[in-house]
């Protein structure tokens, strides 16, 4: 069984798993294709992926791949925690440009669907943060993109300061949302 919460933005979920625990610790089911498939969402997943980010502050994103290799993710913290947040680059979208964020954490236990059609990124609050999360399409380099972190016409309100922030090159270069690929 898990419970379903719509956020703001169309079609991003956050999805709260049942976990059972007694003296020798917990179990969790954290994806059954037949429970979500009954909850109304329909996805194959076909690659699993796992990060670690040793220190706070580490910020991933704002990442998406175009079709025809767009990917819908499900993503959850297996330890520590993040802010996770879905930008909407479809540029026909009545919420285009707009976010959510949403902390995921080991004690919460929550998960975010962030479907095709929307930029994704996260910044660790807690050292060695494991993120985990699933995608509908295969990775493609040919196909990926991001948009810039820090796009005042986005305006994510990440809670670490930027001289706090810890980015890679792709994530520092990236173009601002107005001068990105993004979806029609």
């Amino acid at each position: 069984m898990i419970e379903v919460r719509p956020t703001d933005l169309e079609g991003v979920i956050e999805i709260m798993p049942r976990r059972f625990g007694d003296s020798r610790g917990f179990f969790s089911e954290v994806y059954n294709a037949n429970v979500f498939r009954d909850a109304g969402i329909d996805l194959v997943f076909v690659q699993d992926n796992h990060s670690l980010s040793a220190q706070r502050g580490v910020l991933r994103g704002l990442h998406y791949q175009l079709p025809p290799h767009a990917q819908d993710k499900l993503v959850r913290v297996a330890r520590g925690a993040i802010l996770d947040v879905a930008v909407d680059i479809r540029r026909s979208s009545p919420t285009f440009g707009r976010w959510i964020a949403v902390e995921l954490s080991a004690e919460k236990w929550n998960q975010l669907l962030v479907p095709k059609g929307f930029a994704h990124g996260f910044v660790t609050l807690t050292e060695n943060a494991e993120v985990l999360y699933k995608v509908t399409d295969v990775y493609s380099a040919a196909h990926d993109r991001a948009i810039r972190f820090d796009d005042p016409r986005i305006g994510v309100r990440w809670p670490v300061e930027m001289e706090g922030l810890i980015l890679s090159e792709k994530d520092r270069k990236a173009p601002f949302l107005d001068e990105a690929d993004v979806f029609d």
